[in-house]
């Protein structure tokens, strides 16, 4: 667990977890979850389903807005279309279950109930789930909505600072050697925004880290999406830099992983939570985290150690050597 369990507000601090899958049909999947769960489901509309449990809502989704929104049997198109309609989209669910990822979406769960997702996981992988490993087209992922223990901006700042130290040593944890020759990772901050976050001297206000940030940084396309959280904090000025209808507001950090591993027995949640603590309790060790903003700096001079060394052999070390893995 990480060191920092509430909220300024005394409240348990919460996350969110979406997984993606294939393997397994849709209407199953929504069976197996409700059971696991020990859930209600409720059909909301097609490829949206609702199950509601002692720890909130969960969904079960697939994940295309395209496929969700196809209605072939709608009055409003000419009877020979309708006609062919059930057909046709027996045909399309059958492909969209095997290409598109499904997505279970938990609602935002105290870190201490985070071994029923554990649980759910590890019998979706029993039930014969797929992940990312299991064909070069399966970019399956796995995303973290972590709850932070407050909102202020010096708060905030050292959270980016975690994981821009972290980056590259998590990307390695995560992405699937298939997945590295095929595809590139979720793209990283800008590089003159880390080292502006990177600097001793970065103290901004609130309107001066979103502006930074946005400068070089206006896409949802990076690992650690910070649009959301800056949708909830000040959608005005968020506007003013990007606007995109995806974009739902969180209070909460957006960690995008960038596969999904749920197919492989050695693989587990338990593993991707672990080491996003490490990035917390990082954050809340003002000391360390100084002395990673150091290396961070130094690693960008001429040295024998830089040449011989990357910085993810550089951070993992001194990971270790602090104790943290």
């Amino acid at each position: 667990m990480p060191d920092i369990l509430k909220t300024r507000e005394g409240e348990d601090r919460r996350v969110g977890v979406e997984i993606e899958l294939s393997g397994i049909g849709y209407d199953d999947l929504v069976a197996l979850s409700a059971e696991l769960l020990k859930g209600i489901p409720e059909l909301r509309s097609r490829y949206v389903t609702n199950i509601e449990t002692g720890l909130g809502e969960f969904t079960v989704e697939l994940d295309s807005d395209p496929i969700k929104e196809l209605d072939l049997t709608d009055e409003r198109l000419p009877e020979s279309i309708r006609e062919f309609g059930g057909q046709a989209m027996d045909v399309i669910d059958a492909a969209a279950e095997r290409i598109v990822p499904l997505e279970i979406i938990s609602p935002p769960i105290p870190f201490s109930n985070l071994g029923v997702i554990e649980s759910l996981m590890d019998s979706l992988r029993d039930a014969g789930a797929l992940g990312s490993r299991e064909a070069i087209y399966f970019a399956f992922g796995l995303q973290l909505n972590p709850e932070l223990p407050d909102l202020q901006p010096a708060t905030l700042v050292r959270y980016f600072q975690a994981f821009a130290g972290l980056y590259e040593w998590l990307k390695h944890r995560h992405q699937l050697d298939v997945s590295r020759k095929v595809t590139t990772y979720i793209e990283p901050w800008h590089t003159r925004y880390t080292e502006l976050l990177m600097e001793d001297d970065y103290h901004p206000d609130l309107a001066q880290l979103m502006d930074d940030y946005l400068e070089y940084n206006p896409t949802r396309n990076r690992a650690l999406d910070l649009l959301p959280l800056f949708a909830h904090l000040d959608s005005d000025r968020l506007k003013r830099h990007v606007q995109d209808p995806r974009i739902k507001s969180r209070p909460t950090l957006h960690y995008r992983l960038p596969d999904c591993d749920i197919n492989n027995p050695e693989w587990h949640f338990s593993t991707v939570w672990n080491d996003w603590v490490v990035l917390e309790q990082l954050a809340n060790r003002a000391d360390d985290l100084a002395e990673l903003r150091a290396l961070f700096r130094e690693r960008r001079k001429l040295s024998l150690h830089n040449l011989t060394h990357s910085w993810r052999e550089t951070i993992e070390d001194w990971l270790s050597k602090k104790g943290y893995v």
